[in-house]
């Protein structure tokens, strides 16, 4: 059967991978019908995600039809349609054993560290796919981006009478604005690229927004917009080493920095002003089982819409093709679907 394999950055090319043989002991066998493409990808696309290797058949954010499955598994059973937590954990590490298996000590994520679903069909733990018998194979390959932004919000814990501030309105930083929205907290979100902001003011309901300049700035934009106070909690969805770097400058006293992007580059700030407002600094990787569980049942009961995600899509055939053109902001992509069948 064809996969797409990224050979090495900025080189993709078609191969052939065998089927895979009947499932083992908790494993099924799924059929990929929609892949959504995300930051990751285009990092690793560019060379720049410190954790993907090559070559790598990509793809995490998956909506999946079990067609088999392993002796002693009684989750899932063939037929279902089902959502993929890509995050294979060991279950045996000192993190494992604490319930943080989203940052398992030997953590492997489908298309990252081993192959993903850029392929027809592949072999998974069924333990990690999430059944609903409502939503479709799009909506399923959303849940994994939603996650991320939801595992953030839960690192911070907003409260409803709290100001968050989301630094960067792509994918991961929209995901992040469902969930502090859902919290009831007041959401504004801030970014460089005007296109975005519209679509978060438009399409997502963020009342607030602030087209992003210089740090001085900015920050005065942002407290004016805020009352006089800095942010209760902060998160910086960037990927930018830059904005990661100054987003502490956001933060209010005794308030929460949660960094939810990813980057190769070093970060830097200067120590007096995180004292002196008692800040908590957070990273967020990954996310975890319940998340993916509530994020299905948030969208059967109508709490999540997802039909403003889906700007762009490619058949299988044309996605080599088609993705460069994703990588340009005046796109406006803001999630691109690949159409497996």
């Amino acid at each position: 059967m064809k996969a797409i394999q990224l050979a090495e950055p900025k080189q993709f090319r078609i191969i052939d991978v065998p089927e895979p043989s009947a499932p083992g002991p908790g494993e099924a066998i799924v059929r990929v019908y929609r892949v959504g493409v995300c930051g990751t990808d285009y990092s690793g696309y560019l060379g720049k995600m410190p954790f993907f290797s090559y070559p790598r058949i990509p793809g995490h954010e998956l909506g999946v039809e079990v067609v088999a499955v392993g002796p002693g598994v009684t989750n899932v059973k063939p037929g279902d349609r089902a959502s993929v937590e890509p995050y294979i954990n060991c279950q045996n590490c000192y993190s494992c054993a604490r319930g943080h298996t989203n940052c398992c000590e030997n953590h492997q994520t489908l298309g990252v560290h081993c192959d993903g679903g850029l392929r027809a069909l592949f072999t998974i733990p069924a333990r990690k796919l999430h059944v609903s018998t409502k939503l479709t194979y799009e909506q399923l390959a959303l849940v994994e981006t939603l996650a991320i932004g939801l595992h953030a919000i839960n690192r911070a814990l907003p409260r409803p009478e709290e100001t968050v501030l989301v630094i960067g309105a792509g994918p991961i930083g929209l995901s992040v604005i469902e969930f502090a929205k859902l919290a009831g907290s007041r959401v504004i979100a801030m970014d460089l690229n005007a296109q975005r902001l519209a679509f978060a003011r438009e399409k997502m309901g963020v009342q607030e927004t602030i087209l992003a300049q210089t740090l001085d700035a900015d920050v005065k934009a942002f407290t004016e917009l805020s009352g006089g106070k800095l942010g209760n909690v902060v998160v910086d969805a960037t990927g930018s080493a830059k904005s990661m770097s100054t987003a502490y400058n956001f933060v209010g006293f005794t308030g929460r920095l949660v960094w939810v992007g990813i980057t190769q580059d070093g970060l830097s700030f200067t120590q007096p002003l995180m004292h002196r407002r008692e800040m908590t600094f957070l990273a967020s990787r990954n996310a975890l089982s319940p998340e993916f569980t509530r994020i299905i049942r948030l969208i059967e009961g109508g709490m999540l819409d997802t039909r403003p995600w889906i700007t762009h899509t490619a058949p299988f055939d044309g996605m080599v093709g088609e993705f460069t053109n994703w990588l340009k902001p005046e796109t406006g992509v803001v999630k691109a679907m690949v159409e497996m069948n």
